[in-house]
């Protein structure tokens, strides 16, 4: 049997505190990195992470499909290895945290394989492509074969309320590194306490001061000063925030891809939860009409713009 790291004493109450305070918990203890390390080891069998991920220019603007992209039911790589997940789902201390938040019928919405893409894998003609780009979601350039993982080479500030036009802000983030993650391994950019704003239309208003702080302004809704937390850390690294905390990541500057798991996790349907007492501190709204204003009809960026690369 592999160990499991416990969950402490006040884990609960830290955890909704921590979301009240920061919009985000850290988690102390890592899941067990054996169990992370093997599954890694998995994940990499499947495929080489280099240029062969990738379509020709060629037959990409034969077909350009930008919708439809991302894993789905059915082509999903972690349905592959359902079995293999309970070093996450089942770890006392991730159960306890988001039990707090969500309550104990809470509902895993979706998870999913996330690779941040080093420069040297991606093709010439593809870096030209999306220079600049607020989000560098690859899913419409790499084969069809192997859409059953998310790539990304950057994503700008976001809340992840983006994905959820009209949807209350019921849900919560888990992110696990199957590896190590430096600075230079594309790791999170999270900026406390921006959900305190509630839900605004992506890209984001912000600007850096001097002092490495962003002031982030949604409209009617006010304004606040940030602080910017870069989230490394080793194999087994677990982290969670709110659905309206704005975070995001630059390129992946390793000569190695980061890959990782992200989890979104909902709120069951039973009696009021940690989330109640986390939302009701939130300045702006809980859901949104329209969640960005980046893309055109089809799905491609009409924005150039790319606040997080200078943080």
């Amino acid at each position: 049997m592999m160990a499991k790291p416990m969950a402490g004493p006040g884990l609960a109450a830290d955890a909704i505190s921590d979301f009240i305070e920061t919009g985000a918990h850290l988690f102390h203890a890592p899941v067990d990195a054996d169990a992370a390390t093997e599954l890694l080891a998995d994940i990499r069998a499947t495929r080489a992470f280099d240029e062969t991920l990738f379509q020709s220019e060629a037959d990409f603007d034969a077909d350009p499909q930008y919708t439809g992209v991302n894993p789905k039911p059915g082509r999903n790589l972690l349905e592959r290895f359902e079995a293999k997940l309970g070093f996450v789902e089942q770890a006392p201390h991730i159960v306890e945290a988001i039990t707090a938040l969500l309550g104990a019928d809470y509902e895993i919405l979706n998870k999913k394989v996330v690779c941040g893409v080093p420069a040297r894998s991606i093709p010439d003609w593809l870096k030209t492509r999306i220079h600049g780009n607020p989000v560098n979601n690859l899913g419409a350039y790499v084969k069809p074969q192997h859409r059953d993982i998310t790539y990304f080479y950057g994503i700008d500030f976001h809340q992840d309320l983006i994905d959820y036009k009209d949807r209350e802000a019921d849900f919560l983030t888990l992110y696990i590194y199957l590896h190590p993650v430096t600075k230079a391994d594309a790791p999170l950019y999270l900026l406390e306490g921006s959900h305190r704003l509630g839900g605004s239309v992506f890209p984001h208003d912000l600007t850096r001061a001097p002092d490495g702080t962003w002031l982030y302004r949604n409209g009617e809704h006010g304004e606040t000063v940030t602080q910017q937390r870069i989230l490394t850390g080793g194999t087994g690294f677990a982290a969670m925030w709110h659905a309206c905390t704005l975070h995001g990541t630059q390129p992946d500057a390793a000569d190695h891809e980061r890959i990782s798991l992200r989890y979104l996790v909902a709120r069951g349907k039973g009696r009021a939860s940690g989330m109640d007492a986390v939302n009701a501190t939130l300045d702006g709204p809980l859901s949104l009409t329209a969640t960005r204003e980046d893309l055109d009809a089809a799905g491609a960026a009409v924005i150039r713009k790319n606040t997080v690369l200078k943080a």
